[in-house]
């Protein structure tokens, strides 16, 4: 059966034919005991489309939301998804900055917010951006309308009807383009990897927004499975809430499964979430005794994967795998991608080398926004280069061992250092600059500014100077340094004057 609903051609197809395959099974829970099935999901998306379609959204339509992870977030994307139009999701934790960027760069008619929400006021944000896109407020309640009057579903699946931004080596963002087909096949991987089903509920509590949302939201649609959702994640209130719900999946990434246990650790010997089989995520390295830290102590074995928003899943960790291929890798590549290692010379690894990871298979997204950075991202084999480095093992599992892009990975966030760097260079303080990512158990990367002071400054440069510029001048919050090093002199090549980082990672990464 999830072979057969892997072939649906688009993600409104998908829908269709899960609600009527189980129309009365539970789809999603929130923290509030609201609940929705997998019929009255569909229902409510129909009406939800025809709503948004009053209001001038048709079939090929630019959309930019901005929403936490809630039912009527998912509920917005997947009415987009049924009139066919072309909806870029960008994080609810962004501010001005990359949200004046996303609108001004895609030139969406249309933005989606939640209005004023915990203290931010996201039209404001739209309004400044100068685009004058017209806001639609979605969050307790949502545009409806007759679905009678909607024009047909779309039936091409390989159309780019979605545009996922992420941080890249350089300062701006860069749009990923993605279709409902590419979408599928990585929530496939997924669940063909987990093999979650009927009975089973997972967990969203990372952002929607992200390129895990869609990815999660097909598993389900393929699996049958239903998913608990948490606006905003508080581990004290994830714990009751779960194990009321019956959660057999929860995580995220890293800095979740270290939440879990820390709370575990609370009360050893009685497991904290009764139903509990698994904690599965990615986006951030794994060291391998935190799988074994997490078996020992909370009684559930941890399902790692890779990923990326250029190719949603790469790998995944499956309940078949042994237990030292999930401690010791980040899974084999799921269904359908194919992962080959390549040297600096073009030349594919043996196992056991490392070299770049690239990657061809139906998740890979279609390019960029930007023909230009499409044209590089792809070799001559048409494999999308990743910039990471790592080894296929000869058991086919794979291993990741650095990155050759200059980006770090805070709790699973891509955050650019130049983008960071530039900020820096601003402050009067600040000579020279090099933004690096330092190993920390929580996020998975910690973000160190280390700086080359100005002359003739009266007081060294603190922390608490370098967060207030960096707020000020409207980065989110997880890119903002949460370690400085201040020192005589950034370490430089002879040739081209170049910042060594690797110099400065081996002096302050240890």
């Amino acid at each position: 059966m999830a072979e057969q609903l892997q072939e649906s051609p688009t993600f409104w197809d998908l829908v269709e034919r899960r609600a009527e395959l189980t129309p009365d099974a539970l789809m999603l829970v929130d923290e509030r005991d609201r609940r929705m099935t997998f019929g009255e999901f569909r229902d409510r998306a129909e009406r939800v489309a025809a709503g948004l379609h009053d209001l001038g959204i048709t079939p090929g339509t630019s959309v930019t939301w901005q929403l936490p992870t809630r039912m009527e977030s998912v509920l917005v994307s997947v009415a987009l998804a049924r009139l066919g139009a072309v909806q870029t999701p960008i994080l609810h934790i962004y501010r001005d900055r990359e949200v004046g960027f996303v609108l001004r760069q895609q030139g969406s008619p249309f933005y989606i917010c939640p209005g004023v929400w915990r203290d931010v006021d996201f039209p404001k944000m739209a309004a400044d951006a100068g685009t004058g896109a017209k806001v639609i407020v979605a969050y307790d309640e949502l545009p409806e309308g007759d679905p009678s009057t909607l024009p047909p579903a779309p039936v091409d699946g390989d159309a780019v009807r979605w545009i996922y931004f992420t941080s890249g080596t350089t300062s701006d963002p860069k749009g990923v383009q993605h279709t409902d087909r590419t979408l599928i096949a990585g929530g496939y991987g997924l669940a063909h990897a987990v093999d979650m089903g009927p009975g089973d509920v997972g967990s969203m509590v990372f952002p929607f927004a992200h390129i895990a949302g869609p990815d999660y939201l097909v598993m389900m649609f393929i699996g049958g499975c239903s998913a608990m959702l948490m606006e905003a994640f508080v581990i004290a209130d994830a714990i009751p809430l779960f194990a009321r719900n019956g959660v057999t999946m929860a995580g995220g990434s890293t800095a979740f499964y270290l939440m879990y246990l820390a709370e575990q650790r609370k009360q050893p010997g009685e497991k904290i979430i009764p139903t509990l089989e698994y904690l599965s995520g990615g986006g951030a390295p794994k060291p391998p005794e935190i799988f074994y830290e997490v078996q020992r102590e909370m009684g559930v074995r941890t399902l790692h994967g890779y990923g990326m928003t250029e190719c949603p899943m790469i790998s995944q960790g499956s309940p078949r795998d042994t237990d030292e291929q999930l401690a010791n890798t980040e899974g084999a590549p799921v269904f359908g991608c194919e992962i080959t290692i390549v040297d600096a010379d073009e030349n594919v690894c043996p196992p056991g080398v490392d070299g770049e990871v690239r990657l061809r298979g139906p998740m890979v997204c279609k390019g960029y926004t930007d023909p230009e950075l499409t044209k590089a991202a792809f070799d001559d084999e048409g494999r999308f280069r990743t910039g990471d480095l790592g080894h296929l093992r000869d058991d086919g599992h794979i291993v990741l061992t650095g990155r050759l892009k200059d980006v770090i990975i805070r709790k699973g966030e891509n955050v650019s250092a130049k983008e960071i760097e530039d900020v820096l260079y601003e402050h009067p303080k600040v000579k020279d600059v090099a933004v690096i990512g330092v190993p920390d158990r929580e996020r998975g990367e910690m973000v160190c500014a280390v700086v080359e002071p100005a002359e003739g400054v009266d007081a060294p440069l603190t922390l608490d100077e370098v967060v207030a510029h960096c707020k000020a001048a409207g980065l989110m919050m997880q890119k903002i340094p949460e370690r400085l090093e201040v020192v005589d002199a950034l370490p430089r090549n002879n040739t081209l004057n170049k910042i060594l980082k690797y110099k400065l990672r081996e002096q302050f990464g240890a």
